[in-house]
């Protein structure tokens, strides 16, 4: 069992390490409008396999005692649009006095008002054994709160506004996250003997998709003109990586304290939720809040590196963060009085 672990973690760093290579290699395979579609097949297909994938897979009882659980979706909404946006103004305040170019440092602040996504966060807690249900609920709630939300803080933070198509962009999420996950539990009805003795790799499928995303965001990365590779953006890639390590690293703090009431597996499921930022709908929010605006480019990079920053760190701290959430669950069940 040990060795087939191993073997999907190796096989899942590979894979990350071949769709990045390949996408450096002939990025215009995976870019909108590429040969691939992503436009479609990730933005629709991927994301919609992934919440069918989940509603298959969750029990049902799974699902409604997440819904049921407030303090935790509390807990990652607070944190996600109210508390990181805040914090990363703050922190801008000190750094208006550097010479850094004031519209990254304006991009910064966008990628703090960006809602998180329905996508990547929900796998890595699926990978890692966290509580998936409480992921699929903030990830959904979370983005369709954001179309609300994003612009009235952009609006608060920047002081720009535009009418957002909430109407479409609602749409989109409920065709390919409500639908597909209520689809999923319903055929789960009807196969639940068969899934329970089969046990299909539901794992291995969440995480092809999430390589599929990974290959498709650094198509867009590598392509993208306004992102020129040089030293300095090594530098701001470093500066936002630093910049997650540092959220990820209070979610974990604030969830694990004495008293917080949340289990090992809801504390994977708030790491994840707090800390993603949504390309999907971040990259349209900005044009259209910022449709004609001369510096949209420079506004959109740290966002542009923040979405790939995030699924490969993600990744890569699956294994650490996996072996943490075991061991905690084992000293939960050690210490349980028997009766």
């Amino acid at each position: 069992m040990r060795l087939l672990e191993r073997a999907r973690k190796e096989w899942f760093m590979v894979g990350i390490v071949v769709a990045i290579g390949a996408a450096k290699l002939e990025p215009s395979v995976g870019v909108n409008g590429g040969p691939l579609k992503p436009e479609i097949t990730v933005s629709y297909i991927a994301v919609a396999t992934i919440f069918f994938n989940s509603g298959l897979s969750l029990k049902t009882e799974e699902l409604t005692s997440a819904l049921v659980h407030l303090k935790l979706h509390l807990f990652i909404q607070i944190f996600t649009l109210a508390f990181f946006p805040a914090t990363i103004w703050l922190f801008l305040q000190l750094l208006s006095v550097t010479s850094i170019n004031e519209w990254l440092l304006k991009g910064l602040q966008t990628v703090g008002c960006m809602p998180p996504p329905v996508s990547s966060a929900v796998i890595l807690t699926k990978a890692v054994g966290g509580n998936e249900a409480a992921a699929i609920f903030n990830s959904a709630f979370g983005s369709f709160l954001g179309i609300v939300v994003t612009p009235l803080l952009l609006l608060l933070f920047l002081g720009s506004s535009s009418s957002v198509p909430f109407t479409s962009i609602f749409s989109q999420l409920f065709m390919t996250v409500v639908v597909p996950l209520i689809i999923g539990q319903i055929v789960r009805r009807y196969i639940k003997d068969w899934l329970e003795r089969k046990k299909p790799p539901f794992g291995v499928v969440s995480s092809s998709v999430l390589l599929m995303i990974i290959y498709t965001t650094f198509c867009d990365t590598f392509s993208n003109p306004h992102i020129d590779l040089d030293k300095f953006s090594l530098v701001l890639i470093l500066f936002i990586i630093s910049i997650q390590l540092s959220f990820m690293l209070l979610t974990f703090i604030f969830s694990t304290r004495n008293n917080s009431g949340f289990t090992p597996a809801d504390t994977v499921a708030i790491i994840f939720c707090s800390t993603h930022k949504s390309l999907t709908l971040g990259i349209p929010m900005l044009k259209i809040v910022f449709a004609g605006h001369e510096h949209l480019s420079l506004i959109s990079v740290p966002l542009l590196i923040y979405h790939p920053a995030q699924i490969l760190l993600g990744s890569v701290l699956v294994p650490t963060i996996k072996s943490w959430m075991v061991s905690r669950q084992k000293g939960v069940k050690l210490t349980r009085p028997t009766v």
